[in-house]
């Protein structure tokens, strides 16, 4: 299977299968690369509507060229911390955020989530993510209003009074429950709906199996949610080996 970076060639062709409606997974084995690759590819250049083979290459040139700035002299990138591969990190965290983004959730707002996700603090300042993700800090405000309205993220102060922008290990069963709390709001509506339709015609019986399906799906993620949460709070510990276990965290 080939490595490395994906041809012109290669993008050409995937904007032909894109166009034949052919799924990731029968594009990447006609060129034989990982799906990942390909569905990643596909995501972070406008989606499977949107992708343009000659657009795709040239915005993975200009990232490629600010990835590598000059370093001035006398200085050196810190180490990863942890002893990890930085160019495997950096490529998870696109993986990562297209997971996010195949979920439904915004570009930006997935690529804000998986920097906060891959940080072992799990907090970032606004500038530090504006250097991160290289876009301006308009996109990261917008971002971050975004996710605190779903609870995803909290704003505290750091030590020299700045505004950072957090997620707790809670973070899972806040998304859980922002979306048992929308599927409640579609429950109500569609109740309302068939009330109005007629509870005995055949869409006022649609709209109610589907509120009813809904009620219950909704109930049953709250419930999961809450009898699973306390697996969130693992926390990582170092036995005298020096490997990192986990182990749950104890009020």
């Amino acid at each position: 299977m080939p490595g490395g970076r994906l041809t012109q060639q290669e993008r050409q062709q995937i904007a032909l299968g894109l166009a034949d409606g052919l799924a990731y997974a029968e594009i990447a084995r006609r060129l034989d690369r990982p799906t990942s690759t390909i569905t990643r590819e596909v995501m972070r250049n406008g989606g499977p509507t949107a992708y343009r083979a000659d657009l795709a290459h040239r915005a993975t040139e200009r990232r490629t060229h600010r990835r590598r700035p000059a370093a001035p002299r006398g200085t050196e990138a810190p180490p990863p911390a942890h002893g990890r591969d930085a160019e495997a990190v950096r490529a998870y965290e696109e993986t990562f955020t297209t997971a996010m983004m195949q979920s439904g959730m915004p570009k930006m707002m997935a690529r804000v989530m998986a920097a906060l996700s891959l940080t072992d603090t799990g907090s970032l300042t606004a500038s530090e993510l504006v250097r991160r993700l290289d876009v301006s800090p308009a996109s990261v405000s917008k971002a971050i209003a975004f996710l605190e309205s779903q609870g995803m993220v909290r704003r505290e102060r750091d030590e020299r009074r700045r505004e950072r922008y957090a997620i707790d290990d809670d973070i899972m069963y806040q998304s859980m429950m922002a979306s048992a709390r929308s599927m409640a709001q579609i429950v109500r509506t569609t109740r309302e709906g068939a009330g109005i339709l007629g509870p005995h015609t055949p869409a006022g019986v649609r709209l109610e199996n589907i509120a009813r399906f809904l009620d219950f799906v909704s109930e049953s993620t709250v419930r999961a949610a809450e009898q699973a949460r306390e697996v969130l709070h693992t926390k990582a510990t170092t036995p005298s080996g020096g490997a990192a276990e986990s182990s749950p965290a104890r009020g």
